[in-house]
């Protein structure tokens, strides 16, 4: 087992071809590290070794993973310093179990994945000291397996470890993939900066999943607008009520934020168009769950979980 000062990552897997997965994994073998993409998918690694993975928008350039797989017990062999998950929430505890089977104790796993709680799905099985989760800044979309349109890119990103005895750690993989052009920083705020991601998320991802709406389109739709505002007051009630620290301007932030949204399709609607299953319990549920937890009823939440929850496949 190395010691902690002695811990220099140098290669890393990532599981999830998808746009998130894809520009982590193509930005870490840009910046020399040996790579692993892993997704069940084969179609969406086939171009990640020739021609290449290739980012274009916010970022451009394309560049090849050192090798992909298509199982994550292929993982294993290759003894990588770093795990970094990127897969769809609800997929989490499957691929915690896998992972469960292998690791080791010199190794570490990062949520890099929308919701609130993931890590806590990871840590379920794997224990608290190799989990990290990371908060992450940029938007994309997936044009065709292997090409990426990056949206935008606001750095910094942000990491965090679950227990303390993995801090030094945290700083040293946050340092690595700022070399690689991933501009990334520890903090000791994770929790809440994962809560206003996730308060952004579960107030625009169902609403356009039920109405069809680009973001732009549903907070510029009169309409539209009152349901997404009352799914935010109702969310910070419950932030609040479980004494996650927002900043006291946040509701301003969210409504500022969200009427600068382009013309684009958030995650949950491409899922629906797709016929794939949604995250849908790892943000609206979360604030379902939360908002029992401190006796708040939350009846926005609920019916656009309801709602979603009826027309997955």
């Amino acid at each position: 087992m190395k010691n902690k000062s002695e811990f220099t990552p140098t290669s890393f897997a990532v599981i999830g071809a998808g746009p998130v997965g894809a520009i982590v994994a193509a930005f870490l073998a840009k910046g020399g590290y040996d790579v692993t993409l892993c997704d069940i998918n084969s179609d969406l690694l086939k171009p990640a070794i020739d021609p290449g993975i290739k980012i274009e928008g916010a970022e451009n350039f394309q560049q090849s993973v050192t090798r992909t797989c298509t199982g994550i017990d292929e993982i294993a062999e290759f003894n990588h310093d770093v795990i970094i998950i990127t897969v769809k929430a609800n997929a989490t505890p499957l691929i915690a179990s896998a992972i469960e089977n292998f690791i080791k104790d010199d190794q570490y796993v990062i949520s890099w994945q929308n919701g609130i709680d993931t890590e806590l799905a990871l840590a379920k099985f794997l224990g608290r000291k190799p989990v990290m989760r990371a908060v992450v800044n940029y938007g994309c979309g997936l044009l065709a397996p292997g090409h990426i349109r990056m949206a935008f890119h606001h750095t910094p990103h942000f990491i965090q470890e679950l227990d303390g005895q993995s801090s030094e750690a945290a700083k040293i993989i946050a340092a690595a993939m700022s070399r690689t052009g991933l501009l990334t920083e520890r903090t000791n705020d994770i929790v809440s900066m994962v809560w206003r991601k996730g308060i952004l998320n579960s107030c625009m991802n169902p609403v356009c999943a039920m109405t069809g709406f680009t973001m732009s389109k549903a907070m510029h739709d009169p309409i539209i607008f009152q349901l997404v505002d009352s799914l935010i007051k109702e969310c910070i009630k419950v932030a609040r009520a479980n004494e996650i620290n927002l900043g006291w301007d946040f509701y301003t932030y969210a409504i500022e934020y969200m009427m600068k949204a382009g013309d684009h399709k958030p995650s949950m609607l491409i899922d629906i168009e797709s016929k794939r299953r949604t995250e849908i319990d790892f943000m609206n549920g979360k604030f379902i769950e939360y908002g029992t937890q401190a006796g708040i009823d939350t009846p926005y939440n609920k019916s656009l979980l309801s709602l979603v929850k009826a027309i997955e496949p």
